[in-house]
């Protein structure tokens, strides 16, 4: 038997793999694909264990040795009826005649990284990951954990072992219990620019340089400031600016007010600020986070 496990999304792969396990009698045997060689594939596929007449045979990344993987596709018929194979890669060449072999004789199953238009999906899987641990998580507090951390498994994952041992779950211990992720942090920095509180920008600043990357947040606050924008010169519903964008229509209502309050105008002037630092950037006129905050504290002026 062979499974295929494929995708970006390595939390479902993991997944995919424990269950494989937990089903398993037996010890699975993991192996790194990486730096796998042919010599060794005869004792995988087709030796049989001394100790036991079933394996379980895990390999991962195998579609990164490349040489290994062109050649993989003739030793498929040769995976003996007693093992249960298991490959798991994140992105194997489909183009392949490994793959498309694999496609035909392997359960193949294909996982997707979590995006923000699976906010709801999230909300939902959040509730039910609850439950599997023996706490009650509510609609509101699920969607404050989510809005708070972002739509990343492992991080929701993560959120919920620290949070399955309170007696009650609120939003508002969510916020003082768990890290917030990066784009929270900067929709934070970009929402205090936005009601013009320059000093509440500089504090900020001061915290996020000891853990997030000045590029990265960067990137993720002067994309917030094209999202204005866009709402600001949009003659249509919220809803349809969020669709264009490919973003949650949550993220979106977080800056309809200052998109109305701004108009057009603010919005042109704000994205400049950006437009200026990203430029400045790009030449290295300053350290990035002195740019970062210019442009913050630029917007603050624009805002007040």
């Amino acid at each position: 038997m062979i499974s295929l496990i494929v995708g970006e999304n390595s939390f479902e792969n993991e997944r995919i793999v424990m269950r494989i396990i937990a089903d398993f009698d037996g010890t699975a045997e993991r192996v790194d694909g990486e730096t796998l060689e042919v010599k060794q594939l005869p004792d995988l596929l087709m030796g049989m264990s001394l100790f036991a007449s079933k394996r379980l045979v895990i390999i991962k990344n195998m579609a990164v040795n490349k040489a290994l993987w062109n050649d993989f596709e003739a030793w498929l018929s040769r995976v003996s009826d007693d093992v249960h194979l298991v490959l798991v890669d994140a992105k194997p060449d489909k183009r392949t005649k490994t793959y498309k072999l694999l496609q035909k004789v392997a359960t193949v199953h294909e996982s997707q990284v979590w995006s923000e238009r699976d906010t709801g999906k999230a909300e939902t899987w959040v509730v039910q990951e609850a439950g599997a641990l023996g706490s009650s998580l509510d609609k509101k507090s699920a969607h404050a954990l989510v809005a708070w951390v972002g739509v990343d498994q492992w991080a929701l994952w993560q959120a919920l072992q620290k949070l399955q041992f309170l007696d009650t779950i609120t939003p508002e211990l969510i916020r003082e219990i768990i890290e917030p992720n990066e784009t929270e942090n900067a929709f934070r920095l970009f929402e205090a620019a936005l009601k013009g509180n320059a000093q509440e920008v500089k504090e900020m600043l001061r915290v996020l340089q000891k853990q997030e990357d000045p590029y990265r947040l960067f990137g993720l606050v002067s994309g917030q400031s094209f999202q204005l924008l866009a709402l600001a010169f949009g003659e249509v519903p919220d809803a349809v600016v969020a669709s264009d964008l490919g973003v949650h229509p949550f993220v979106i209502s977080k800056l309809s007010q200052p998109a109305k309050r701004l108009s057009s105008r603010g919005g042109k002037e704000i994205l400049a600020h950006f437009a200026e630092a990203d430029a400045d950037m790009k030449t290295s006129v300053a350290e990035p986070w002195l740019l970062l905050e210019r442009a913050l504290l630029k917007v603050a002026k624009t805002a007040q």
